[in-house]
């Protein structure tokens, strides 16, 4: 069984989403102590304090026992697959905030998948809505971030 197959209890599931947040923000702090573009810096810094309030939430579930709001998710949310154009590369301290940007998604693309594939593995347990909720948040992360590199980066003919 991969494990994409694999459902977890709810104390080991939010363990996992609970360490998938805090190495996002690792990740995330990391990069922000090579940069020198204060834009830059500020971009990855927003996402980091997303990540903290991600694992905050989760830490407050495991507390309680269950996942507080959070619909299920009723269609993906549409992305422009932008992890796909733009090379992962790791930031320097010369990376602007075009870099920055990419970095964040792929980050959040890379949370995205983590989610999908738990959440496809818990499809019809209890587990499966908590997954849900995590894939549909950092769904959005990722749309808003494509956004906003669409916005800033690409022009139009």
């Amino acid at each position: 069984m991969s494990d994409d197959q694999v459902c977890y209890t709810f104390d080991a599931a939010v363990e996992m989403a609970i360490e998938m947040e805090n190495e996002g923000f690792r990740n995330y702090l990391a990069a922000i102590r090579r940069l020198t573009n204060k834009g830059a810096r500020e971009l990855l810094r927003d996402n980091a304090l997303d990540e903290l309030d991600h694992k905050h939430q989760l830490e407050k579930a495991l507390l309680e026992g269950r996942m507080e709001g959070g619909e299920a998710l009723d269609k993906p949310i549409p992305t422009m697959h932008l992890d796909y154009v733009f090379k992962k590369q790791e930031l320097g301290p010369e990376s602007g905030v075009r870099e920055a940007l990419v970095y964040a998604i792929h980050l959040e693309k890379g949370a995205v998948d983590f989610y999908g594939k738990v959440a496809s593995g818990c499809s019809g347990a209890p587990m499966g809505q908590l997954f849900q909720q995590l894939l549909k948040e950092e769904s959005r992360h990722l749309q808003a971030l494509e956004d906003l590199y669409e916005q800033h980066f690409m022009t139009e003919n």
